[in-house]
């Protein structure tokens, strides 16, 4: 049985993460736009309070990276 990069696609959209009351985004930017956007986020949603990270990241084969972003909801 011959498998597409679709049917991968399909069952890691399957593999969703619980519901841990993290608020996640992930944007597709070149390096320094990337960079830029990152601490936009980390200015807007300070860890002190939201607990914001990079959740993850990675480099596309156009030079692009792709990462996600993740906060709590609110600053309680």
């Amino acid at each position: 049985m011959a498998f597409r990069p679709r049917d991968l696609a399909d069952r890691m959209s399957g593999r969703r993460k619980p519901d841990d009351g993290y608020l996640r985004e992930t944007f597709t930017l070149p390096r320094d736009k990337a960079r830029t956007k990152a601490r936009d986020f980390l200015t807007r949603y300070p860890k002190a309070a939201y607990m914001s990270s990079v959740e993850s990241w990675r480099e596309l084969p156009d030079g692009d990276i792709e990462f996600t972003m993740r906060r709590l909801p609110s600053a309680d």
